[in-house]
Parts: C-alpha cells; sequence; structure tokens
C-alpha cells in the first residue's frame, strides 16, 4: 500500500478527509463533514440545529491516472424548520441523492458533448442510465429554457424519429441556424404550445416563417401570430410536383404501345433528376428519346422547369404573372393529378409571392435535419424525446 497522500487533490470545503486507501486499481477516500460548519438544508440553504440521523455512502470521483477513485462520504440528514421536513445536508461537492461529485458530473457532461452515453459509460465504467442522468439535467439547466431572444425569421420543418409516422416538430432561426424548439408530432397544436412561450413583443418581432406546405402548421401561424408572412419554399412544391409526374409516367406505361412501353419503363429517377444533374450520355439519350416520344410526359417536364422561374421573380406582380401562365399551360396536359396541383398552387398562391418579399427556404433546414439524423444514428435512437430535443438544441447553439 503507497504511503503518498493524495488528500491535496479533495480539498472540499465542507468536509475533512481523515483516511484513505490507494492501491494500484482503485482508491478509497473517507470523509465526514466538517464540525466547525454548521449543517446546511440541501434545499433552501438554511442552517439547521436538529441532527436527525447520520448516513454514509460510496461516491464516485474522478479517475486518478488509471485508478477509480470513491469517497466514502458520511453525512447528516437534518431536520429543517423552514422546509418543515427531514432534508439530507448539503455538503456541496456532492448533489443529494447523486452518486457522484459535482466534478465528475461535470465531465461527464462535457464527454456527451462529444461521445455517445454509452461510449462514456464505458470509459468510466459507469450506467449508460446514469450517465445519461447527469448530461439530460445539464441540458435541462442550460438550454430546458426556450430562448426567444431575437427571432424575426423562423423556419418550420418535421423529422422523422421512428417508423410509423412518428414525427418531431422543429423551429430553426432561419437568420442564425440555430435550432430554437423541438415538439412532438406535427400538429397545429404541436406549434402553437412553440408560440405559446412567447410573449406579445417577441411575436409582434417575428416577420417571416418558411415551411413547406402543411396545413396543421400553416393554421398554427396563422391563429398564433397572424401578421407574420408564410412563404413556401420551392424545395417542397418541386418534390410534390415530382410525384404528380411520376403519376402522368404511370399513366402514359399503362396506355402505351409494347415498344413504346420499353421507352417509359425504368425512367423514373431520370423524370426526377434535373438535366444538369445527368451525366451519363446514355440517360441523356433515354430522356431526350422519352420526351420525343411522350407529349404528355414531355410537357409535364417542360412544367416542372417553368415552376421554378416562379421563385426566381422579384416583384409579387411578376411573380403573379409567372403562376398564371403556369396554371394555364398545365390545364393543357388534361390529367387528373395535374389538374389537382393546379387548385393546389391556387390556394397557397400566397405563400408563394410571399417569397418575394422574404426571398428565403428551407434548405438550411434540411441541412440541420439531416445533422439531426446523424446525432440520432450515433446514438443508436433516443426513447426519451425531451433528452433527444435538448441534445439537437445543445449541438445547434449559437453563443
Amino acid at each position: 500500500m503507497s504511503s503518498i497522500s493524495i488528500t491535496p487533490y479533495f480539498l472540499f470545503c465542507r468536509v475533512i478527509i481523515y483516511e484513505q486507501t490507494v492501491t494500484k486499481d482503485e482508491s478509497i477516500i473517507y470523509a465526514r463533514p466538517d464540525k466547525r460548519f454548521k449543517p446546511i438544508c440541501s434545499v433552501c440553504n438554511s442552517s439547521c440545529d436538529s441532527v436527525h440521523e447520520w448516513k454514509k455512502r460510496p461516491i464516485r470521483d474522478l479517475n486518478f491516472g488509471p485508478a477509480k477513485v470513491s469517497i466514502e462520504c458520511s453525512y447528516r440528514k437534518v431536520f429543517c424548520e423552514k422546509c418543515g421536513s427531514t432534508i439530507v445536508e448539503n455538503l456541496e461537492f456532492f448533489k443529494p441523492y447523486r452518486r457522484v461529485t459535482r466534478r465528475l458530473a461535470q465531465y461527464i457532461y462535457d464527454l456527451c458533448k462529444v461521445l455517445t452515453i454509452q461510449d462514456v459509460a464505458r470509459h468510466l465504467n459507469l450506467d449508460w442510465k446514469t450517465v445519461k442522468d447527469i448530461d439530460k439535467t445539464f441540458l435541462e439547466e442550460e438550454y430546458g429554457e426556450t430562448d426567444y431572444t431575437d427571432l424575426t425569421v423562423l423556419a418550420v420543418d418535421e423529422i422523422s424519429i421512428r417508423r410509423g409516422h412518428s414525427y418531431m416538430t422543429v423551429v430553426l432561426d432561419y437568420l442564425t441556424g440555430r435550432v430554437v424548439w423541438m415538439g412532438i408530432a406535427r400538429r397545429a397544436d404541436t406549434l402553437m404550445k412553440f408560440f405559446d412561450g412567447m410573449t406579445e413583443e417577441q411575436k409582434e418581432h417575428l416577420q417571416a416563417i418558411v415551411m413547406d406546405m402543411w396545413d396543421p402548421f400553416i393554421k398554427a401561424v396563422q391563429e398564433c401570430v397572424p401578421h407574420v408572412k408564410i412563404v413556401f419554399d420551392l424545395f417542397h412544391i418541386v418534390k410534390e410536383f415530382n410525384r404528380v409526374i411520376d403519376r402522368v409516367r404511370i399513366n402514359e406505361y399503362n396506355k402505351a404501345s409494347e415498344s413504346d412501353k420499353k421507352v417509359i419503363k425504368g425512367s423514373k429517377y431520370l423524370l426526377l433528376k434535373n438535366p444538369e444533374n445527368i451525366s451519363k450520355f446514355e440517360d441523356k439519350e433515354h430522356l431526350d428519346r422519352l420526351l420525343e416520344l411522350n407529349e404528355t410526359i414531355s410537357k409535364a417536364m417542360i412544367l416542372k422547369d417553368k415552376l421554378k422561374l416562379i421563385w426566381k421573380c422579384e416583384s409579387r406582380n411578376e411573380a403573379k404573372r409567372q403562376i398564371d401562365e403556369w396554371c394555364a399551360l398545365a390545364k393543357t396536359v388534361h390529367h387528373p393529378a395535374v389538374d389537382k396541383f393546379v387548385q393546389r398552387i391556387r390556394r397557397y398562391e400566397y405563400g408563394i409571392l410571399n417569397h418575394c418579399d422574404y426571398p428565403i427556404n428551407t434548405s438550411v433546414l434540411e441541412g440541420v435535419n439531416n445533422k439531426i439524423k446523424v446525432i440520432k444514428r450515433k446514438s443508436y435512437g433516443f426513447h426519451d424525446e425531451r433528452y433527444f430535443s435538448l441534445k439537437v438544441i445543445q449541438a445547434f447553439y449559437v453563443r
């Protein structure tokens, strides 16, 4: 057994180190309350005179080199007159009912910023639930309250958290890239909870919100912040029109002759690509033959290209004219899926025109969603949605 003292590393204010056991693999430090200090309540920090009983527990501390360190600490349960109950005294170097010191808890929290809880648990030989609870406690203290500071332009989208249509709503500060808030599900009342936490002054400070054409989100914005301009971005609308093109392709395939079917077959993903992204010569040749062969599919592809031009308009009048022209051309296709999409464009025309005043899109949010998925995969999923949302907010926090 070593005779070297390591007590100088345990200069805790309200306890006295009176013994130590040091081996190659483990160090045990024995501590008791310093009677020069009156015991204080760990809830209200009031001084207490009545000691109910003495207890002892092992408290894990930071490793000393390769050796595991535990503190066998005696402590008192005291009767607090202010709280009116028996409370564990506050010895400062650990939180009551927690089995690790404050400095080890801080170390765990710092490690969890870059490692998974499983990695941290293995590194420190702790239970993963202990690591997760410590990390979550720190996250609640630092990010538990939603920071509504200086919000003017927002982006709203949803992210799938598990199979079976299980989603979370993500609210992003568009100007800084900070994830402001996450809520379970993607209903109107989900987004309303975000707005309910804002003061009237903070609501008035909002100017625009970019999102896809999802009615529950639209309803929440119109009811909670009716003055805010809703902007629909190009990405989601083109994505929806790609589904229309696919339905047109299927219908045309079913009507085609056997020789024409050979040309239409296998063109699904070819039609979804932008022409500039088609690199292979045989794919370009295939697309040219398809568009030359089928007039309806050719018109649908022209509509897709013209749809993108609407978002390049800088004035509302010009955008309105482009929308009218696009809808008139779309009606010449005489296809139910295209006609239905025209009705959808007309219904949400206000959000497309608002893009002229606020040229914003959700591309920044798509990048955020990809990073959120990496966080989710890194930890093999999260069963605690609150913990997951706090980890995401931490990852994107802007100081």
